[in-house]
């Protein structure tokens, strides 16, 4: 007998298994639940080792480790008890059962009620507070971009603040080309009153306005017979053919804000003054922009 182990209960010789267990058990004031806990072993096998049911264990070797482990649970030899269980078995007097083996779970491995509580609580609290946020963030974006005045908290810091001028969109510098849809005569010139071109432009022929060209502007008799492209892309006509136009503007700029809707066609304006031109130039000038015989400024 090891150190520290009680001397099993005197008993008989004869004295099965089951009965040296119980018997130890009942001496140290044990309950069959209590020896359970302690050997982590079910309760209903060791009631079956106490009761010498062998078959209602798994198998030999689980019996053998139940007695055992019962036998140091009250104190007893499980040597003895060991040696005393296999000869038991060894004899075959009760053939053993199959089956699954049922451990009682260990208390110490899971978490504890209160532990499970306090986790539940803490979630649901994370779960309010982020719909909480979620809710009042719907509001926050009025709230913030409210504008602050000068009489506000704040509001002089604000206003002491500087305010970054939004800069204009660049324009980038398009190639113009005008196409003529039939017979169309125009004067196409810069700021300066630079003529560019002037003359009658036959089905087909084009022109491009220079691209460093200054403000150029045109003068033609039939807009609606011109085909106006900035960059490739067709721009709507300067005019409707009802009647000519002049001191109209068809920079890149200037057509892309008309296709843009940013400025409506314009109107004929009144020419700027100009020297009579030659007799051959103004055989090929339409009548709206000759000059008249009262000697009034050619319209160009």
């Amino acid at each position: 007998m090891s150190d520290g182990q009680q001397p099993a209960p005197t008993a008989a010789a004869s004295a099965t298994v089951g009965a040296r267990l119980r018997a130890a058990r009942e001496a140290q004031g044990l309950s069959v639940a209590e020896v359970a806990a302690r050997t982590r072993v079910t309760q209903r096998f060791l009631e079956a080792l106490e009761e010498d049911r062998l078959d209602l264990l798994p198998s030999p070797t689980y019996a053998s480790g139940f007695a055992r482990a019962y036998a140091r649970a009250v104190g007893v030899d499980q040597a003895e008890i060991g040696r005393a269980i296999r000869s038991e078995l060894a004899r075959g007097a009760m053939p053993l059962r199959q089956h699954h083996i049922e451990e009682i779970a260990d208390p110490a491995r899971g978490p504890s009620r209160g532990l499970v509580i306090v986790a539940a609580g803490i979630a649901l609290a994370v779960l309010v507070l982020g719909l909480l946020w979620l809710s009042t963030g719907l509001f926050r974006g009025t709230s913030e971009t409210a504008p602050v005045t000068a009489g506000s908290p704040g509001g002089a810091a604000a206003s002491s603040a500087p305010v970054p001028a939004a800069s204009p969109t660049p324009v980038a510098a398009g190639k113009v080309v005008l196409t003529a849809r039939d017979e169309v005569w125009m004067r196409i010139y810069d700021a300066d009153d630079k003529t560019l071109f002037l003359g009658t432009k036959k089905p087909g022929e084009t022109f491009e306005v220079p691209a460093d060209a200054k403000g150029p502007m045109i003068n033609v008799g039939r807009p609606d017979q011109l085909t106006i492209t900035v960059d490739g892309r067709e721009v709507p006509p300067l005019g409707d053919g009802k009647r000519a136009i002049k001191n109209v503007p068809i920079s890149a700029a200037a057509l892309t804000a008309r296709a843009n809707g940013a400025a409506p066609i314009a109107a004929a304006t009144a020419a700027a003054p100009a020297t009579r031109p030659s007799a051959a130039t103004s055989r090929a000038v339409p009548p709206a922009f000759t000059e008249p015989a009262d000697g009034n400024t050619l319209d160009r």
